[in-house]
């Protein structure tokens, strides 16, 4: 019964949904350069209406990178790393 041969493979514009987002995601930030780090300030948390303080991710283009609890944006989310000494970045 495992594998995944029955499911149902979804597609955007014709493309399976993993290639899709990783081609669009990558438009936006392969080859950027990280410039500042924060941590959201407790009136950024507040307008946001979170609990929860993110680290930011400035980049060179003006982006942003925020960590989110989930795709709805509900609360900031902590960062999982591979650095030995930095296996994830807490939210506070």
């Amino acid at each position: 019964m495992g594998g995944t041969g029955n499911m149902k493979e979804y597609k955007i514009n014709g493309k399976p949904v993993e290639q899709y987002w990783t081609e669009e995601v990558a438009k936006y930030l392969e080859g950027k350069t990280i410039v500042k780090v924060a941590y959201f300030s407790k009136d950024e948390v507040k307008d946001m209406m979170w609990h929860k303080r993110p680290i930011t991710l400035h980049l060179d283009d003006g982006g942003i990178l925020i960590p989110s609890m989930d795709d709805e944006g509900n609360d900031g989310g902590a960062i999982i790393t591979n650095y030995k000494n930095l296996d994830t970045i807490p939210v506070i």
